[in-house]
């Protein structure tokens, strides 16, 4: 997505005219979720992917003729059924929705391009509202009214720039990007009037920090640099917080944990893990993180030692709402035993949460597989 809106912003620079395909909605399986983009430049060449296969072709070329041809956004529906999933050597069977916006005059979407790329950059996040359909257009495709593309600019401090056509739709955009912006989600939206809108939320990648240098720590600074984060990493130990031993983390801070966090630029896209060397430490240093406003607090530990650390944060003036937030004992249930493991459970909680996961199991449940059962007894007789 990064690489997508640099190149966007590379073109727009020099006065090019450029496509931007988005997926803006899916249903069943499909090869990719909604946000996936794909960048289509003048000379026919692209950068992105929709999922491959026919369905991207057909795509690239409507792009290609929008340029040639100077038409609107257009909005697209494919269902991928089982005989076009065979034909691309998918196995997908589901809905995939479509959003093709040319850009003719860069000088109108220079702007946007620029406070995204900022966004990616470790400015304040933003989002992005795009109309798709409004009352009245029932009649005709859906995305084909005359308003179709329309867009709302939404910054972080509440600013905008351009309209969806109302103000009351402009306020839900608005009040719905408060959210999606602090981790860079996107949502479809279909109001209570039969309004239509795609709004995306772009910010940094999110920090994680982990309070405590020890084995466990070591194993989650690995795994969630290789998951986009960016890791920071504090010991009150020089010989624990160093890069030597954190290649991959943009900062180590050898400092009080308290000390530390205050080094540190913490927002709601921030997660915290305390995994210190005891009792005394992880008190004070879960105390610290959890007057932050970080998203996610979590502290490594047993039940029994958890009870003690709270009782320790009630004592000291915390509130209930906010210990009832902390996740501890940390980590999805795995039974995980040695360092590597329990960073696989931990990363799982956080992406869980990050993601809008719910860290339920995703296999058959067992009505599908009777029907399977069933299904081929019948074709068998």
């Amino acid at each position: 997505m990064k690489d997508v809106f640099k190149e966007t912003k590379r073109l727009l620079d020099s006065g090019q005219k450029a496509v931007l395909a988005t997926v803006v909605k899916t249903k069943g399986s499909t090869p990719q979720k909604p946000g996936a983009k794909l960048l289509v430049r003048e000379d026919g060449s692209g950068i992105g992917t929709l999922g491959g296969g026919c369905v991207e072709g057909d795509i690239w070329f409507a792009a290609q003729q929008l340029l040639k041809n100077t038409g609107p956004t257009q909005f697209r529906e494919y269902q991928l059924n089982e005989d076009l999933a065979a034909e691309e050597g998918l196995v997908c069977g589901g809905s995939m929705y479509f959003m093709i916006d040319p850009i003719y005059e860069p000088d109108e979407v220079l702007g946007f391009a620029n406070e995204i790329n900022d966004a990616y950059s470790g400015k304040a996040p933003v989002a992005l509202a795009t109309l798709i359909s409004k009352p009245g257009e029932y009649l005709l495709p859906l995305g084909s009214g005359i308003e179709t593309g329309r867009k709302l600019f939404i910054r972080e401090d509440g600013t905008t720039i351009g309209s969806l056509g109302s103000q009351a739709i402009d306020n839900d955009a608005i009040y719905r990007s408060n959210k999606l912006m602090v981790h860079g989600a996107n949502e479809y939206v279909v109001t209570e009037n039969g309004t239509e809108y795609f709004i995306e939320g772009y910010t940094s990648p999110p920090k994680l920090i982990l309070v405590g240098g020890g084995h466990v720590s070591k194993a989650i600074s690995a795994l969630a640099e290789k998951l986009g984060f960016h890791v920071y990493i504090t010991d009150d130990r020089s010989e624990f917080a160093n890069k030597e031993r954190f290649p991959e983390a943009k900062e180590t801070i050898a400092m009080q944990p308290e000390c530390a966090l205050k080094q540190i630029h913490i927002t709601k896209n921030t997660f915290i893990v305390v995994a210190t060397r005891g009792h005394r430490y992880d008190s004070d240093a879960l105390a610290a993180a959890a007057k932050t406003a970080a998203t996610y607090v979590g502290l490594l530990g047993s039940k029994r030692k958890i009870i003690l650390i709270y009782e320790d944060l009630v004592k000291m003036g915390l509130s209930r709402n906010r210990i009832k937030e902390l996740r501890a004992p940390i980590g999805l249930e795995i039974n995980a035993r040695t360092p590597d493991e329990i960073a696989i459970s931990i990363m799982s909680e956080i992406l869980m949460v990050r993601l809008g996961g719910s860290g339920e199991n995703m296999k058959l449940d067992d009505k599908l597989i009777e029907k399977i059962f069933s299904k081929h007894t019948k074709v068998l007789r």
